[in-house]
């Protein structure tokens, strides 16, 4: 999924004659801390609220006050983690998308990162969840992805995360089953440790909603 498939519908960029005034107004109808300001296609930068608050006449033009910008911007072919990376990196609720000419498309938001992340991910299918503890050393996805499918199922997803003083990796899998019995028997039969599985509909539930929670912090820091 590229940065062009979620920009936002909601989000119109700020001129440099608009006043402060308005910039704040948009940010908070949207929930927003940064709107893009924009002349003739092309992107100046991005404005903050905490920066608009500060100013000392919010009627003035933008383009009359003393404001720093935010050059940050994705251009339209980035992936969405490339995205997501910036996003985060930078505490951004807005990321202008630009063209391969550096024109303004846009900008994607938060929530359209997120939506675009649940659907990249599968997130929104159907399906269960194993959570293996794996040593560095002896993952293999395909191996795993085999190992499932002789089960007659198939892997939708998968994310990988580890401790960073740690050899072990724990792998989160989304299989396209809510009965995980056999393919738990056959891995651990191969000797791979599982932490957890959910196979119920309201621990999926659960499960998506603490891995939400954790993104929406994780983009926050």
């Amino acid at each position: 999924m590229r940065a062009k498939e979620i920009i936002s519908t909601l989000v119109m960029p700020l001129k440099p004659s608009d006043p402060g005034s308005l910039a704040l107004t948009w940010m908070e109808d949207l929930g927003i801390m940064h709107l893009p300001v924009v002349e003739n296609s092309n992107l100046l930068g991005m404005v903050k609220s905490s920066d608009i608050y500060n100013l000392d006449d919010l009627d003035q033009p933008l383009s009359l006050q003393n404001i720093p910008f935010i050059r940050s911007f994705v251009y339209a072919d980035f992936h969405i983690y490339e995205v997501l990376r910036l996003a985060a990196a930078e505490n951004l609720s807005v990321i202008p998308v630009l063209d391969q000419h550096n024109q303004y498309l846009g900008c994607t938001t938060r929530a359209e990162i997120i939506q675009g992340m649940a659907d990249f991910t599968s997130v929104t299918q159907p399906g269960g969840i194993l959570v293996l503890e794996i040593n560095t050393q002896q993952y293999s996805l395909s191996e795993i992805s085999r190992l499932i499918e002789t089960n007659d199922a198939k892997v939708l997803s998968s994310a990988v995360t580890s401790a960073a003083d740690s050899t072990k990796l724990e792998v989160t899998i989304k299989v396209n089953v809510m009965n995980l019995a056999s393919i738990i028997q056959t891995l651990n039969r191969f000797d791979y440790i599982i932490k957890a599985s959910f196979a119920e509909e309201s621990q999926y539930d659960a499960l998506l909603s603490e891995r939400f929670e954790s993104l929406m912090k994780f983009l926050d820091t």
